[in-house]
Order: C-alpha cells, then sequence, then structure tokens
C-alpha cells in the first residue's frame, strides 16, 4: 500500500497547481483529497439517499416499488 501511495504522490499537485515538495505539502494535500471525498459522499447521499429514506432516488416520486389493487 504504501508503495502504491509514494507513486501516487509522485505526480500528485495541489489544488494551487504545485507539486508536493515537504510535509506541509503533504498536509495539505490529504486535507484537499479528504474534502473532495467529503463533497462526493455529500453530493452522492443528497441524489440517492443516505439509508434513512430521504434522497431522490431513482424511482418516479411516490412509487415506491409495490403494486396497488
Amino acid at each position: 500500500m504504501l508503495e502504491s501511495l509514494r507513486e501516487d504522490l509522485a505526480y500528485a499537485h495541489l489544488n494551487n497547481g504545485r507539486r508536493i515538495l515537504d510535509v506541509a505539502d503533504l498536509r495539505q494535500y490529504l486535507y484537499e483529497q479528504m474534502a473532495r471525498i467529503r463533497t462526493n459522499a455529500f453530493a452522492l447521499a443528497g441524489l440517492y439517499g443516505n439509508g434513512n429514506g430521504n434522497g431522490q432516488g431513482l424511482t418516479k416520486p411516490g412509487h415506491n416499488g409495490s403494486t396497488h389493487p
């Protein structure tokens, strides 16, 4: 896993375009990646729901998949 991380960091850039050169840059890079993951998770939870019955879903509104007599 660490070898893969090292290969990824060789090509990694910060949001401002700079390369990762030191520990402070690495810390900033990790914060940026975590923020990106949180943003994606938030967007997906809003689109598909987060398990509590809320969310847009992929079915027609008001349709729960059951048949009505």
